[in-house]
This record gives structure tokens, C-alpha cells and sequence, in this order.
């Protein structure tokens, strides 16, 4: 069993985040049962990379020193699976706003989905959503966004090292990509959309790696709660 110091000294936990929850809910949570359990009243607790709420996943919680070591775990490449809806555009690029523009795909084939993947391997250009936490002039782009006003996004060099189609039951497309830093998995189901002269969105993600670290190895944060060993009253 781990001790206060441990998680002072530096702890690496790795959680399974459930669908609907913020990064920050998670982070919240567990500097509150650390402190709890423990009887202490400060603990750093912090992320190495935000997952959307629709986005379940693996999360690499870091504790007291380790918290230092959150940008080393940010830069490292990242495996993620999903699904993405073709036919169908929305604003934020996923299901967080409503479908706003419909598009035929009865000129889309198995062969065409397959043969699309090959423009995003690489270092490519990606314009990252306008409903994203990246600030421009102060002002975070969603802010923009819900209040309806037009912002000028410049495009970013972000590298994908693979692409693969799963499962094709069209509309929706199932798919595996394993990708560098910045990258954003919604901005790439727009682009895929427009590759096949067509719409479409994220419908569906899950974050499975983070260079070493698998979310086979995550857990919960239910089961990092009893792994705590504490009848703690649920927040």
C-alpha cells in the first residue's frame, strides 16, 4: 500500500476516464481522495493531457514531484481508436453541438475509405477545431465559437505515423491512429470527411496509448478509490 509520502514524493496513476467526465473532474477527484485518505491538506495532483468529455481513456495522473514530469508525458506520441460518421459535419468536428450540414455518400466505397487514409500519413497541415481550449489574443476558441464570432486559425504541422480503417459500415468508419503532439482526432474526422468529397464528424473516441503506458493498465477512478483502501463518502 502506498503512503502519503509516496504520493508526495511522486506517484504515476493511470486512470481509465469515463465517458461524460473532464480531465479536470478526474484530477479533482483524486487530489480529494489522496487528501482524504491521507489526512492532508495539499497535494500537487495534475494531467498529462486533456481528454474531451465524449473521449473515454487513458489519462496519466501525475502526483507531488511527478507533476514536473507532466510536459515530458505530453510530448509523447499518442494511440487513439474511434469512429467517424461520414455524410455529416458538425461545428466542434465531434457530438458535442449539433449536425449543421449533410452530404451524400453514395459515391463513397470500401476501396475509396481505404485509399483516403494514405493523405494523412505523415507531417501534415491540420487546422485545429474552432471549439478547442487554444487561446488566440487572450481568448480561448471556444469562446469565440459560442459566441457566434469568426476567428482567423492558422494551420499547424502535426505528424501521424498510422492510419488504420478497422471496421467500414458506412457511414460510420472505425479507426486506429497513432499520432504526435497537437494533433486533434476531430480535426482529423473533418479533414477525412472532405477527403472523400463528404462530411463528417468524431462520433466516438478512446485515447489507448501514451508512449509507454497502455490503458490496459489503467483503472477507474471507482477502483482507484477501493485500490485507496477508504470508505470514502462519494463527492
Amino acid at each position: 500500500m502506498l503512503t502519503e509520502q509516496d504520493y508526495k514524493d511522486g506517484q504515476i496513476v493511470l486512470i481509465d476516464k469515463p465517458l461524460q467526465w473532464t480531465s479536470f473532474q478526474v484530477v479533482n477527484k483524486l487530489r480529494w481522495l489522496i487528501r482524504k485518505n491521507f489526512g492532508i491538506k495539499k497535494i500537487k495532483v495534475g494531467h498529462a493531457g486533456t481528454l474531451d468529455p465524449l473521449a473515454s481513456g487513458l489519462l496519466i495522473i501525475c502526483t507531488g514531484k511527478f507533476t514536473k514530469r507532466i510536459q515530458e508525458f505530453m510530448g509523447q506520441t499518442k494511440e487513439y481508436t474511434g469512429t467517424i460518421t461520414l455524410g455529416a459535419t458538425t461545428p466542434s468536428y465531434d457530438l458535442e453541438t449539433e449536425i449543421d450540414q449533410t452530404f451524400s455518400i453514395e459515391h463513397i466505397s470500401e476501396e475509396s475509405v481505404l485509399k483516403a487514409t494514405a493523405g494523412f500519413i505523415g507531417e501534415i497541415d491540420q487546422y485545429p477545431p474552432v471549439f478547442s481550449a487554444l487561446k488566440k489574443d487572450g481568448k480561448r476558441l471556444y469562446e469565440y465559437a459560442r459566441e457566434g464570432e469568426e476567428v482567423a486559425i492558422a494551420a499547424r504541422k502535426i505528424t501521424i505515423s498510422e492510419f488504420e480503417i478497422t471496421r467500414i459500415a458506412l457511414p460510420e468508419v472505425d479507426f486506429r491512429v497513432v499520432c504526435g503532439k497537437g494533433t486533434y482526432i476531430r480535426s482529423l474526422a473533418h479533414d477525412f470527411g472532405k477527403a472523400l468529397q463528404s462530411g463528417g464528424h468524431l462520433s466516438a473516441l478512446r485515447r489507448t496509448k501514451i508512449g509507454a503506458f497502455s490503458v490496459a493498465d489503467a483503472v477507474s477512478p471507482e477502483i482507484f478509490e477501493n485500490q485507496l483502501g477508504a470508505e470514502i463518502e462519494t463527492l
